[in-house]
């Protein structure tokens, strides 16, 4: 049982099954009264706190980077008007993908691992943003008033517990949860899981990818599972019936037939994933080199086999031969980059990042393996100066704060230390954790230095506001 299936059955929970209900929320109806937007958001911020402290989740700064731009370019083209988006990749090779209601998408790396070309891909991910945009959540607890977005934060706790490992505790909760799920028959209607498909369907359609893509990943998806005992989340929240397929591609027999290049960053993606959980570092090659390695993605996927081989000068090389043959690829411009710096060559790793964020400046990932090849230099200090400038411009990656911490410490500076680590907690809703890196902060710190005692005093207020706030909303 894994986190995605709690955040699954919130939505499910919610919706309950109004199979006659395929109007869309108009201007003031009763979903809006009983969940506002600011409570959905609310329950998204609970929901992704609890994610990012139970849930396995991927660290790979350029596999979070497409997500996140796969999710932002479809939501541009989607009926979404949730102006803040929060993407998570969870390391788990099933099928799955969720949204949270307030803005949160969430996919399983396993995703890449099933779908062939982004079309394919994408058709899940549009069919997740149409479930937000089309408020379903809100839709369906207008049925089931009693269960407010409050009991579902702490529904989803408890499921993400017991989905981390939580010991009795959590298999008691998600004891409770499964006895709450099977008596309520949580999923969505089969009319919104319709109204999802087609309004994905037209997501697609905007954003120039394959309308077809959506009714091959479900066939793809049915192939797959047709004889297996339980079937992935994303199955068992979503049930595909032959009519549901039929209707994906009557659909998309609506649009006009259009040839879609293969998309090679998704295909580059796809290969991090296949490499990352292949069952050891020699089964990785071997099935690198048992491609016919003329292709860009063959060679790709040679150059991240060797790396994790070991082969950290064989995999350099490969790599920069694809870097010159793609010097527009961002992606392969960092994939190069990480690979220099695991080879050991931090200083062309450090020139080549350092060129790079003069023309892409404060990108995601090229500022994080730039800290790292500083790292790598011994280079402490600059690393943690790129990474306090960085957390102005992205304060909510959780994988930041931690290198961050972790830079601080080998730079010497134990006041930082506490002060990262502090903001790690606090993403993560321990917030006494992170008042408590504070207190230890304030300590250490010199009388003389008053503006940096000011900003810890706030900060420590800040967060036991935030607590009191927490703990009222549990009780």
């Amino acid at each position: 049982m894994r986190a995605p299936l709690a955040l699954v059955c919130v939505l499910a929970i919610a919706a309950g099954d109004r199979s006659g209900a395929a109007d869309l929320p108009a201007l003031g109806d009763g979903s809006s009264a009983i969940v506002s937007p600011a409570a959905e958001r609310e329950l998204a911020r609970a929901a992704l706190m609890q994610i990012r402290a139970g849930a396995p989740t991927v660290e790979d700064p350029i596999l979070k980077y497409y997500v996140r731009l796969n999710v932002f370019r479809l939501a541009e083209k989607s009926d979404l008007t949730e102006a803040a988006l929060n993407t998570v990749l969870i390391d788990s090779p099933q099928i799955n993908a969720f949204a949270v209601p307030g803005g949160i998408v969430g996919i399983n790396l396993g995703l890449f691992l099933h779908a062939q070309d982004e079309s394919e891909y994408s058709s899940v991910v549009a069919h997740e943003l149409a479930h937000l945009s089309q408020r379903h959540y809100a839709r369906g607890i207008e049925q089931q008033r009693a269960m407010t977005p409050l009991m579902l934060a702490g529904l989803l706790a408890s499921v993400i517990i017991a989905a981390a490992g939580g010991g009795e505790a959590g298999m008691a909760a998600a004891a409770s949860t499964q006895a709450l799920i099977a008596d309520q028959g949580l999923r969505f209607s089969r009319s919104r899981e319709q109204e999802a498909d087609r309004i994905g369907l037209n997501t697609l359609v905007n954003a120039g990818l394959d309308p077809d893509g959506m009714g091959r990943m479900f066939e793809r998806m049915q192939r797959a599972y047709r004889f297996v005992d339980r079937p992935p989340e994303f199955l068992l929240t979503h049930p595909l019936t032959e009519s549901r397929i039929s209707d994906a591609k009557d659909q998309a027999e609506r649009f006009e037939d259009k040839t879609v290049a293969p998309a090679l960053d998704y295909q580059l993606m796809r290969v991090r994933a296949q490499t990352r959980y292949a069952q050891s570092a020699r089964r990785a090659l071997a099935e690198a080199t048992a491609r016919s390695g003329r292709s860009t993605v063959d060679k790709y996927a040679i150059a991240l086999a060797l790396a994790r081989d070991g082969q950290h000068e064989n995999a350099a090389d490969a790599a920069r031969l694809l870097h010159r043959d793609h010097p527009e690829s961002l992606l392969m411009t960092a994939s190069f980059a990480e690979i220099l710096t695991d080879a050991g060559r931090t200083d062309e790793a450090i020139g080549l990042l350092t060129r790079e964020l003069a023309i892409n400046p404060d990108n995601e990932p090229l500022t994080y393996l730039y800290a790292e090849a500083l790292n790598a230099a011994e280079r402490h200090g600059d690393a943690a100066d790129v990474l306090w400038r960085h957390t102005r411009v992205n304060p909510d990656d959780v994988d930041v704060w931690e290198l961050l911490a972790e830079t601080e410490g080998l730079a010497g500076n134990t006041v930082a230390v506490h002060r990262a680590r502090a903001e790690y907690f606090a993403r993560v809703g321990a917030f006494r954790m992170s008042i408590q890196h504070l207190d230890y902060a304030r300590r250490l710190v010199h009388d003389g230095e008053r503006r940096l005692l000011a900003r810890l005093d706030q900060r420590i207020i800040d967060l036991r506001t935030e607590l009191e706030a927490r703990q009222e909303l549990e009780n």
